[in-house]
């Protein structure tokens, strides 16, 4: 009605989401009324960005709409609306817009508060005239507190909003279809309204109970995993030198930056504090970053008893006693009131004030283990 008797209309909306649907079917029922040589303006900064990606991103979209992606055929038909110059998109109301605005139109602008965005000067220009119409479809503002700063206002009204989120029986009946190991949901959802006690259809009913949760709660999730994935930079994938500890198996160190963000974790490279400038000016004192040092080699293998017992009598220590633990071996060097303690995964030299022997010692052991 509004464009039969010669006004504009005005859908003040955000510049993705929703408004490829309202693309789609308003020009079809504008169309179906033999109104389709009615032009539709879209004026977003990232109006052309909007457009072209909705028709190749179609993991979001249904069925119908993500076949067309593979066929020579766009999902959403404002592609042959632009060709056809029926709809038409800018980045603001200045320039090219100026010079090919023409009424009447349905323009779809932002924001859909109102209170900021080129839709605040369509609000100026429209809204003392009873022929011009706004819709309101965003149900997250009050378009009576939307327009409270433009009344007197003459134009008509309509409120028409379109709540994409799914309600408690869509999530009810989606859960019980995926069945998923544990769900995570407000406290209200796990037990009967208070005022209506008899409603458990009120409740979520699932083969694992919800872990429920309140406002400021701290959660403890169910969740039991050792490790994580890590993915390595190729510029550090190709520093490592691997080293061969058993058959099949390899193993090499690594010192890099742990990057973690949205539960993705990648390792770089430590980064190298750039040279100073050589300058003439009189040098300053700055604080100066902290220096990377190398890390210790690790040490893999194990000490078999019979060999460095053999290895001890030929570098002349033979009075030793050997005590078996459940861990490993003691042995005692009586002459040189030394101890070493053997383990599956440590070692242990004790040598009060024997600096000389504790270091013969050491190297003896090295000797059986590799370096990684």
């Amino acid at each position: 009605m509004t464009i039969r008797a010669g006004g504009n209309v005005l859908v003040p909306c955000y510049p993705s989401g929703v408004i490829y649907d309202l693309l789609e079917c308003l020009y079809q029922f504008i169309d179906s009324a033999n109104l389709g040589s009615t032009p539709f303006y879209f004026i977003s900064p990232v109006a052309n960005s909007s457009l072209e990606f909705s028709q190749i991103f179609a993991e979001w979209l249904c069925h119908n709409k993500q076949s067309k992606v593979y066929l020579p055929e766009p999902p959403f038909p404002h592609a042959e609306l632009i060709q056809t110059n029926k709809l038409k998109h800018y980045p603001s109301i200045h320039g090219d817009f100026s010079s090919e605005f023409r009424q009447p139109c349905v323009v779809f602008t932002g924001h859909p508060s109102l209170r900021f965005g080129d839709v605040v000067h369509f609000m100026e220009l429209w809204g003392r005239s009873s022929l011009n119409t706004i819709i309101f479809t965003e149900p997250d503002f009050s378009y009576l507190d939307a327009l409270a700063p433009y009344q007197p206002l003459a134009m008509k009204c309509v409120y028409c909003p379109i709540d994409t989120r799914l309600n408690f029986h869509q999530v009810s009946k989606l859960l019980k279809e995926i069945q998923p190991l544990h769900v995570v949901c407000p406290e209200q959802y796990t037990q009967p309204p208070p005022s209506q006690s008899h409603r458990s259809d009120l409740m979520l009913e699932l083969s694992a109970p919800p872990v429920p949760y309140r406002r400021c709660s701290v959660l403890s999730l169910p969740f039991r995993r050792r490790y994580e994935r890590i993915h390595l930079l190729p510029e550090l994938a190709r520093s490592l030198l691997p080293s061969e500890v058993k058959p099949g198996v390899s193993v090499a160190t690594v010192s890099g930056v742990l990057h973690s963000k949205d539960n993705k974790h990648t390792l770089q490279s430590v980064p190298k504090p750039p040279p100073a400038a050589p300058t003439k000016k009189r040098k300053r004192v700055v604080e100066e970053p902290p220096e990377v040092l190398a890390p210790k080699p690790l040490l893999s293998g194990v000490v078999p008893l019979d060999g460095f017992l053999a290895t001890l009598h030929k570098h002349g220590i033979s009075e030793v006693k050997v005590e078996e633990t459940a861990d490993g071996h003691i042995l005692h060097l009586q002459a040189e009131d030394a101890l070493i303690q053997l383990e599956a995964d440590a070692t242990h030299i004790v040598c009060d004030n024997n600096e000389p022997m504790r270091t013969t010692l050491r190297d003896l052991v090295l000797r059986f283990l590799q370096k990684l």
